[in-house]
């Protein structure tokens, strides 16, 4: 009986450990299942698609009808693995937006793990919280898997045709991968953020993770996920981006 209890322990043990190894951008491939018809969460217990700036304790609003709205969609980084909902990129643009008196409202949408070709499957889902401006920061994961250029640079181009036909602005963040990918498969990831940029006229962060990437202070301790000072250094470098494309009245 003792025995049975032991391996029993050690059962679950082992499923919690597989489910926190694939849940994160590193490792397997793990599947990007479609949005369900409810919002998803991030996994902080904050639900995907609502107001970033909802106090603890309160009750969830769903984001504002008045204010115009900006989407932020993407993966981990967007989601905000690893920190406390506060500290993630979209609630601390929040801030910065609320600072700065404009009146937009900004909309998480990250989900931890996603590929560009998941998102492909959640554009309806983004769009149905009608955005003005969605930030796309998408790709960083096909890249740690080695997958093709050319089929990440395709599901791209098919998320940004699909924003803009409903007349959204989108601002692409560029990526970029570690020198051990080799250079002509990090050369080519690294331009090809580039090239759509200018094939669709869009906004573009040369790299969403400049000033913070390789710096273990802020980062965490995968070395991949910012810490909440590493979010707020991208959000120092992203506002002056996205500034003109704002417009004070909402």
């Amino acid at each position: 009986m003792h025995r049975l209890w032991i391996l029993t322990r050690l059962l679950s043990c082992l499923y919690l450990s597989f489910i926190i190894l694939f849940g994160c951008d590193r490792g397997g491939a793990p599947s990007t299942p479609a949005p369900p018809s409810s919002p998803p969460h991030d996994g902080f217990g904050q639900r995907l698609g609502t107001d970033v700036t909802a106090q603890p304790g309160r009750p969830e609003t769903q984001v504002s009808t008045e204010r115009l709205r900006i989407v932020a969609f993407g993966n981990s980084l967007t989601a905000g693995l690893g920190v406390a909902p506060d500290q993630s990129y979209p609630a601390q643009l929040q801030r910065k937006l609320d600072g700065a008196g404009y009146p937009y409202r900004v909309v998480n949408a990250g989900v931890s793990g996603d590929t560009t070709a998941g998102g492909i499957r959640r554009v309806s889902w983004v769009l149905h919280s009608k955005p003005s401006i969605v930030i796309l920061e998408l790709g960083g994961n096909d890249g740690l898997r080695g997958l093709s250029l050319q089929e990440t640079k395709a599901n791209l181009e098919r998320i940004i045709q699909q924003l803009q036909n409903a007349s959204v602005t989108v601002v692409l963040a560029g990526m970029k991968l570690p020198p051990n990918y080799g250079k002509e498969y990090t050369d080519g990831f690294e331009a090809l953020y580039q090239v759509l940029a200018k094939q669709y006229h869009l906004t573009l962060i040369p790299f969403f993770l400049d000033g913070v990437a390789g710096f273990s202070s802020l980062n965490q301790a995968d070395g991949i996920h910012p810490t909440g000072e590493g979010y707020r250094l991208i959000v120092e470098k992203v506002f002056p981006v996205l500034e003109p494309l704002l417009k004070h009245n909402g």
